[in-house]
């Protein structure tokens, strides 16, 4: 088992630090599955099956829960060599739940970095009250609230992604997206079967950056689980973020149709504040300069900030440079305005950045307001727009 006395192959007793109990609520299951693995290391098997008699009381559908205390009993009368030997599971079962046992511990090993932020939530605008960070390599969900801009770590989940891992490519790969994603709608516990537990949240898999790339697949969704599950293995989804109903529930309170960012990486990257602000503000000065140059009408330093390798709603530069030329023609006046700014920089992609916004377009014979989204890509140095289009 996960090293009752030694650590036997297959176990986790090399992962096991000397004994230090999950600093949380009494309540958490997560908290107290860590404390019976930390006292089963420590050879505190009757403390341990007290304890994970008491977890199962309050969760009895927690099946890593029952193979451990499983394996509790059967210590009682022969030392156990492997996880899950009492149980009769199979090995495929017993892998998983070693998995869980294992992602679950070193949460609680590794804890977030104290005082850094994910380099990827630059700035959230003032009505997004909440940003989802994934880490795939870590099977953990963090909640972060928009503290008058600055994103605050709130909280963080277990979660179970797709079984064939991350980075998601096309249609039934069974494996999670990695990049910068919103919440599209919020689906209520009557509209579904019981697999999807209290409530589904849809994201906007494949989005823009996505389409481009000629990534395919749908029905990418943060959701529950069945009433006889707590949770599933690490790897168990087609390709959707999973959560225990629990979890879900709480997660959910801070959700909201089309606004919350849902930004899936393979291992989040942490900057300090200092670092977080500057990188803020060197690239809100791109975007500033971009506005300026576009209400300037001068043709040549507008099209400078978009990329060669631009495409969008069915256009090449080419196409778009030609169209931009000819509706600057007849303008004598621009003034363009935007608020409700997003800046989000995507997972695994140091030169790439989601920008969102809300346009205010005035000129002399056209006015209009939209929601605006636009990929900037950084190219020898300089940012330049490689996607724009509504959002």
């Amino acid at each position: 088992m996960l090293g009752l006395t030694t650590a036997p192959a297959g176990g986790m007793g090399d992962l096991l630090p000397p004994l230090q109990y999950a600093r949380s609520h009494s309540n958490d299951p997560e908290a107290l599955l860590v404390n019976i693995l930390l006292k089963i290391r420590h050879n505190q098997l009757d403390t341990a099956l007290r304890d994970v008699d008491a977890l199962l009381d309050s969760k009895p559908n927690f099946k890593l829960a029952h193979l451990i205390r499983g394996d509790l009993l059967m210590a009682r009368a022969k030392p156990l060599t492997a996880f899950g030997n009492a149980d009769g599971a199979g090995t495929e079962q017993v892998a998983d739940f070693r998995d869980e046992a294992r992602v679950r511990l070193q949460r609680h090993l590794e804890q977030p970095p104290a005082g850094k932020i994910p380099k990827y939530l630059l700035q959230m605008q003032a009505e997004q009250r909440h940003a989802i960070v994934v880490d795939t390599t870590k099977s953990r969900l963090y909640v972060f609230e928009n503290n008058n801009g600055e994103p605050r770590y709130v909280s963080d989940y277990y979660i179970t992604q797709g079984k064939a891992g991350a980075e998601k490519i096309r249609e039934g790969d069974q494996k999670t997206p990695l990049g910068v994603y919103f919440v599209t709608s919020s689906l209520p516990v009557e509209k579904l079967t019981d697999f999807y537990g209290v409530g589904a949240f849809p994201i906007n898999y494949p989005n823009e950056w996505d389409k481009r790339l000629g990534k395919s697949g749908h029905g990418i969704w943060l959701h529950g689980v069945p009433k006889d599950t707590y949770s599933r293995p690490p790897r168990a989804s087609n390709g959707c973020v999973v959560l225990s109903n629990p979890d879900m529930a709480d997660v959910g309170k801070s959700l909201q149709a089309g606004l919350t960012p849902v930004i899936i990486s393979n291992n989040v990257e942490w900057v300090s504040p200092e670092e977080w602000r500057s990188q803020r503000e060197r690239f809100k000065g791109e975007l500033e300069v971009w506005r300026r140059d576009w209400e300037s009408l001068d043709n040549e330093r507008y099209l400078r900030h978009y990329s060669g390798k631009f495409s969008a709603n069915g256009q090449d530069f080419n196409t778009f440079s030609t169209q931009k030329r000819q509706v600057h023609a007849g303008k004598s006046a621009l003034r363009v305005k935007m608020s409700d700014v997003s800046l989000f920089q995507y997972p695994g992609k140091e030169n790439l950045m989601v920008v969102t916004f809300t346009q205010d377009y005035q000129s002399n014979n056209l006015n209009n307001v939209m929601k605006k989204r636009q990929y900037w890509q950084l190219e020898s140095g300089q940012w330049r727009i490689i996607y724009e289009g509504a959002a």
